[in-house]
């Protein structure tokens, strides 16, 4: 969502590279373009302006870390100031003294609140609470039924009395929930109340006997993130109409301009709470302002990374798998699976590759990645016997052939998944013995035995360049393996061109 505005924010900080120190007239520009970024993104003209005053207000101040480079200082500056504008600090939902714990949605119809309330009900499940969906949404066609679904899918228990469909009353439905709750140990009652296509009278009447009804612990307002600064609208008017304590953005996946994140808080002083970046259940984050302006900036994002890998691995996997390689034990095949599908768990590899620092300049090259390598590498070592997993050795031509069948792919795709799985496994051997994997022939940092005694002369092959930069770039775009595959599954897209790296220039003179 925020590609446009971190393009345009990248651009304007490499504009500062170079420079020895930030004149007024370097600031004047930077904050111009910075304005410009934000207008372009929809951000409210209120929060532009702000936003850019504080910027420009820290940028003149001569108390400014003098340790850093020009680029730095705006970078660390404009990082704090968008991580106060969308919040300052991640706010968790209030836990009632007396279970249960209600939780009222609100928002427009189609901004996603029913699915919301799985996805939420799922991620307090995963907590270690017993949460109860409620159908309070009467009147949307279809909306009980749609609940159940959701209910039965994240496999938490649903209070749904009434058909719906305009049958009814949904403050009696709020009401019998909370004492249901109460009977049945449920510590989280999680309320999906009906929404409009518009603002009204009866719809803020309606919310406001079900929110006295509820009497929730935490009222969040669903605002689908697509729809620019009318969110902002809607938030505004939810807020002096019914209140709420804190914001929901929906479908962070999609391609709107992201300016709803940047100005709901700004406009309404009422924190985002959650994010849903995708039509999964699991699809479901808690909001970070400080992570989120670092996504934002291209700075990555380690710990949500982190975090989505501690669901995804098996601990007791992890384990097993630590105390294999302590034993000395190959890393077979079916363990390269295994990770490899906890890994797909994780969600799209572009989008975690992005996490990563420094891969903003990446974007391209990202955008490329193919998520169904992943399906097709799990084909191939799923159409091989136990004993081939165990030991690839034994491959000869024949198998090899049978595999390609029955994985539906190319022979040449078998060699370079097993040419990738023996690399893989020599650096398992060399961390299970303690060892840290490194270059080849580089003092210091393992890998080549030749290393420690006089360099192997260098054996330039017919067609390829003597310049080791350029050479290295030759070998990234040869061969049947290098179209845009990370696991060594051709994917018959064109070959890479380093030409279309955005380099530095040091890197493209040698390139040239």
């Amino acid at each position: 969502m925020f590609a446009s505005l971190s393009d345009r924010l990248s651009a304007t900080f490499k504009g500062l590279r170079g420079k020895g120190r930030l004149s007024e007239a370097d600031i004047d520009a930077t904050v111009r373009e910075i304005r410009t970024a934000l207008l372009e993104a929809d951000v409210a003209l209120p929060v532009v302006r702000e936003f850019c005053a504080a910027v420009k207000e820290r940028a003149m101040d001569v108390t400014v870390s003098q340790a850093l480079n020009p680029a730095q200082q705006v970078i660390k500056i404009v990082h704090d100031e968008l991580v106060s504008v969308l919040g300052g600090s991640t706010r968790a939902l209030r836990q009632a003294k007396n279970p249960p714990t209600v939780v009222l949605l609100a928002g427009l119809q189609g901004a996603g609140k029913t699915t919301l309330a799985g996805k939420l009900a799922l991620d307090l499940k995963a907590k270690g609470h017993t949460p109860l969906l409620v159908a309070a949404d009467l009147q949307r066609p279809n909306a009980v039924d749609q609940l159940r679904v959701i209910a039965g899918q994240a496999e938490v228990a649903i209070f749904a009395p009434e058909p719906g469909n305009g049958v009814g009353d949904p403050v009696s439905v709020t009401l019998d929930a909370r004492a249901y709750a109460e009977h049945h140990l449920h510590d989280f009652v999680i309320v999906d109340t009906a929404g409009r296509l518009a603002i009204d009278a009866e719809l803020m009447e309606q919310l406001r006997q079900v929110k006295s009804a509820a009497r929730p612990d935490d009222t969040l307002l669903v605002i689908d993130a697509m729809i620019g600064q009318d969110a902002v609208r809607t938030a505004q008017e939810f807020s002096d109409g019914v209140g709420f304590d804190g914001v929901v953005l929906t479908k962070l996946d999609g391609d709107a301009r992201g300016g709803a994140a940047l100005s709901v808080k700004g406009i309404t002083g009422k924190p985002i709470m959650f994010a849903s970046t995708g039509e999964k259940l699991t699809d479901f984050e808690v909001f970070h302002p400080e992570r989120m302006a670092s996504r934002i900036l291209s700075m990555g994002d380690v710990l949500t990374l982190i975090e989505q890998a501690e669901r995804a691995f098996d601990a007791k996997q992890a384990d097993a798998m630590a105390a294999k390689m302590a034993k000395g034990q190959d890393f077979t095949l079916d363990d390269f699976l295994q990770q490899m599908q906890a890994v797909k768990k994780m969600g799209s590899l572009g989008k975690l590759m992005g996490m990563l620092p420094g891969m903003g300049d990446m974007k391209a090259q990202l955008d490329q990645l193919d998520d169904r390598e992943l399906d097709r590498v799990a084909a191939i070592i799923q159409s091989m016997t136990p004993a081939e997993r165990e030991d690839p050795k034994i491959l000869n031509g024949s198998r090899r052939m049978r595999i390609a069948r029955g994985a539906g792919a190319a022979v040449s795709d078998v060699n370079n998944l097993v040419e990738r799985f023996g690399q893989a496994q020599k650096m398992m051997r060399q961390m299970g013995k303690g060892g840290m994997p490194g270059m080849p022939g580089m003092p210091g940092m393992g890998g080549s035995k030749k290393a420690k005694g006089k360099s192997a002369p260098v054996r330039s092959k017919k067609g390829r360049s003597g310049n080791p930069a350029k050479r290295a770039a030759q070998e990234l775009g040869s061969g049947p393996d290098r179209t845009g595959s990370m696991l060594g599954v051709n994917q018959g897209s064109a070959e890479f061109d380093p030409a279309n790296l955005d380099l530095p220039p040091e890197l493209k003179n040698l390139l040239n």
